[in-house]
């Protein structure tokens, strides 16, 4: 065991004399916050939301204030992104008559709290002030939403798409990938990525397995500390559901009955319920592409009283979503660990 501050030597990879992170290998993280910035700002300043519809006005100003953390990472030439992002805008209104003359001006804010890698699938909360709360002032407030906030959104998501395609890194990866950087066997190379790969399995209670082409599937064992019967009932409790997702949600225990989680982010269905010991459910999220659906497969196994081992097993994720980001099967994974295990752990005490 290292000493407190120093690491442990068996995950530190040394650095070359040359500098080469040879086939990404270990870590390269790339600082994108000063970069989220600017392209924050370059998508979000000065857009004109209404010219003259309704008498109506209405621009975007700056953006004001970019905090949180934001990063991408690159290891044997896959990227993953983290951000974790709130943001601030400020906007204009004006109202004219019929005569074309400035009836009021006001000036407002639009807050987007949260902006995350996780929630990469969904759009985040908007939130839309305006200094001036009277009539007019509260008509520039629900035009900025019903037709301001579309337009916002849109630019959430190109910046979700540039991160999910390496941010600021990008470049350098497209570098690597340039003819002659390759290795000098294909063969070679191919025989060590699959060494390397299987010796990063090992003691693993995660898989990533491949099947056909643009899905794969995702294997999750986790232990609690509770019986079978009641891990059941939870997951198939929508009142449980809610308190400990702190979401909307709707399950049928009935096979065939509907499904909803997160808010409608997840819809479904049941297949197959075997109580205390088998779930099997159909899953689909909304930002994948249309008629994709994925099957999820919930095996409990009480090996001993009190403690119970969850088998997960989801195949059938999309590399990629409709909008073309390649984090899918990453989000879900993680989405199961933080938003579902750790949450059931941390509510209903079943920790280990």
């Amino acid at each position: 065991m290292a000493k407190y501050g120093e690491g442990d030597k068996r995950w530190i990879v040394e650095e070359r004399p040359d500098g080469a992170n040879v086939h990404n290998w270990h870590w390269a993280e790339t600082n994108c916050l000063e970069w989220s910035r600017t392209l924050f700002s370059n998508l979000l300043s000065g857009l004109t939301i209404l010219d003259g519809e309704g008498n109506l006005h209405i621009k975007t100003k700056t953006v004001d204030k970019v905090e949180g953390d934001a990063y991408v990472n690159v290891r044997r030439g896959k990227i993953i992104p983290g951000y974790e992002i709130a943001l601030t805008l400020s906007w204009e209104g004006e109202v004219k008559d019929s005569d074309g003359k400035s009836v009021i001006k006001c000036d407002g804010t639009v807050e987007i709290p949260y902006i995350a890698d996780e929630n990469a699938d969904e759009d985040p909360e908007v939130r839309i002030m305006v200094k001036d709360e009277g009539p007019l002032g509260k008509r520039l407030k629900e035009a900025m939403g019903s037709k301001g906030k579309p337009v916002i959104l849109e630019k959430v998501r190109v910046y979700v798409e540039s991160m999910a395609k390496g941010g600021p890194a990008k470049d350098d990866l497209e570098v690597k990938k340039m003819p002659g950087t390759a290795a000098k066997s294909s063969v070679p190379s191919a025989t060590a990525a699959a060494a390397a790969a299987a010796a990063s399995d090992v003691g693993s209670q995660k898989e990533v397995k491949n099947e056909k082409k643009g899905f794969k599937t995702i294997t999750l064992t986790e232990k609690f500390s509770c019986r079978a019967k009641d891990m059941f009932e939870i997951l198939m409790d929508e009142n449980r559901w809610k308190g400990f997702t702190q979401s909307n949600a709707k399950i049928s225990k009935e096979v065939g009955g509907e499904i909803s989680i997160f808010d409608g982010s997840v819809t479904g269905m049941n297949v197959e319920l075997v109580e205390g010991k088998l779930i099997v459910q159909k899953w689909r999220f909304g930002s994948w592409p249309d008629g994709v659906t994925s099957t999820v497969k919930i095996a409990l196994d009480e090996p001993e009283p009190g403690l119970t081992v969850v088998k997960l097993t989801q195949t059938g994720i999309p590399e990629e979503d409709r909008y073309g980001n390649a984090t899918v099967v990453e989000n879900t994974e993680r989405g199961w660990r933080d938003l579902i295990f750790h949450k059931i752990r941390a509510v209903f005490g079943f920790g280990i």
